[in-house]
């Protein structure tokens, strides 16, 4: 996996190894949103991904606060929730500081996330404003293809799925999906009772997600 030197020497620093470097983490967030919704989502994503990209992440996501230097072991952030998000000055600068030294961070909106998430991105990336990614961009076309971009996968107000970033010198560090509630998908069936082709394309869209972002 290709890191940024900064991001390799805090690991080290912080004593990060070889299993934990293949690790999910959930993004624990101040506000009163609930950070820690869907539960079982990561967890079968997580199984799914071993099983078809070949990748080795440990089977338990771990959680981490946004102002914790725990978060720079992680070579990978999953952030969710229906309500307010809080990022403090100190975790702006952490998370900041994480994402240009080479993490990625991934934000699903399950709903109702929109208006805080973005008040609060701006604090983060005041220059580096959100952009919509085409369907041409390359994290859609990973292990699976998703020639129209991302899927839809719960209807919440009927809009169009859109798949947002915030890039660095070309690099995507933060990958913001709106409208379409992939984790959801990644959810038991007995949650939400999605067919199987739907939690099929969500568990696929998950996985170039991850693919994507180990190797960049």
């Amino acid at each position: 996996m290709k890191k940024n030197l900064l991001l390799i020497l805090t690991m080290l620093f912080f004593g990060a190894t070889t299993t934990n470097a293949q690790q999910i983490a959930v993004l624990k967030y101040g506000g009163g949103g609930d950070w820690y919704s869907n539960p079982t989502a990561l967890p079968n994503l997580i199984r799914f991904c071993n099983t078809n990209i070949d990748t080795k992440i440990n089977p338990e996501p771990e959680t981490v606060e946004a102002g914790s230097v725990s978060i720079f072991t992680y070579p990978f952030l999953h952030m969710t929730g229906h309500g307010n998000v809080f990022f403090s000055d100190e975790e702006v600068q952490n998370l900041r500081t994480y994402l240009l030294s080479g993490g990625f961070l991934h934000i699903d909106d399950n709903y109702g996330m929109e208006p805080y998430l973005r008040r609060e991105l701006e604090k983060v990336f005041p220059d580096k404003p959100l952009e919509e990614l085409g369907s041409d961009h390359p994290i859609f076309k990973q292990k699976f293809n998703f020639p129209d971009g991302l899927p839809k996968i719960h209807e919440h107000d009927g809009k169009r799925p859109q798949a947002f970033g915030i890039f660095d010198k070309g690099r995507l560090v933060l990958l913001y999906t709106y409208e379409c509630d992939l984790g959801d998908g990644w959810e038991d069936p007995t949650v939400h009772n999605d067919p199987e082709e739907v939690r099929l394309k969500a568990l696929q869209m998950g996985a170039n997600i991850v693919e994507y972002a180990f190797k960049s």
